[in-house]
């Protein structure tokens, strides 16, 4: 298994970013209306990853940095985004990987807070992050006022 950082525009991360869409319909019933740009994700502002297996991509993760006070970031934020796992490389430990190597290079990059939301149909991304050390905190972002989202934070 190879993590390596990449483009959010890359084909591979484009490829991952339709299939979480998918799975978020599945869910939510819609997508992910937050706005991302490939931008957002070049350091030392962010961070987007990969993992592949066998040269396919199977897992992603990325990292924004957020200081924008008036949508209930604090200065210093690093917000994690578009966290999947494709289902048949779950259960090996990928999205914990990921999420460590992001709170790894947030922390170098000057952040002092990892911040996500995610949503209540979404039983193991909530117990990955409480299991991370992640802790619930009050609603940041697109989502804020969302009654089905989850926001969590963890200090670096």
């Amino acid at each position: 298994m190879e993590i390596t950082p990449i483009t959010f525009d890359h084909p591979d991360a484009v490829k991952l970013s339709d299939e979480v869409q998918a799975e978020y319909r599945k869910r939510f019933g819609h997508d992910d209306l937050t706005v991302l740009r490939p931008s957002y994700f070049d350091p030392p502002m962010g961070l987007f990853l990969l993992a592949y297996e066998d040269g396919a991509p199977v897992a992603s993760g990325g990292w924004r940095a957020q200081d924008t006070e008036d949508e209930g970031y604090e200065r210093g934020d690093a917000e994690v985004k578009r966290m999947f796992v494709t289902p048949e490389a779950r259960g090996r430990g990928l999205a914990r990987r990921i999420l460590g190597v992001l709170e790894e290079d947030a922390r170098r990059a000057g952040r002092t807070r990892m911040v996500l939301e995610t949503g209540d149909v979404l039983p193991e991304a909530v117990g990955l992050y409480r299991s991370s050390g992640y802790v619930p905190t009050t609603g940041f972002g697109f989502y804020r006022d969302h009654p089905d989202s989850r926001f969590f934070r963890k200090d670096l």
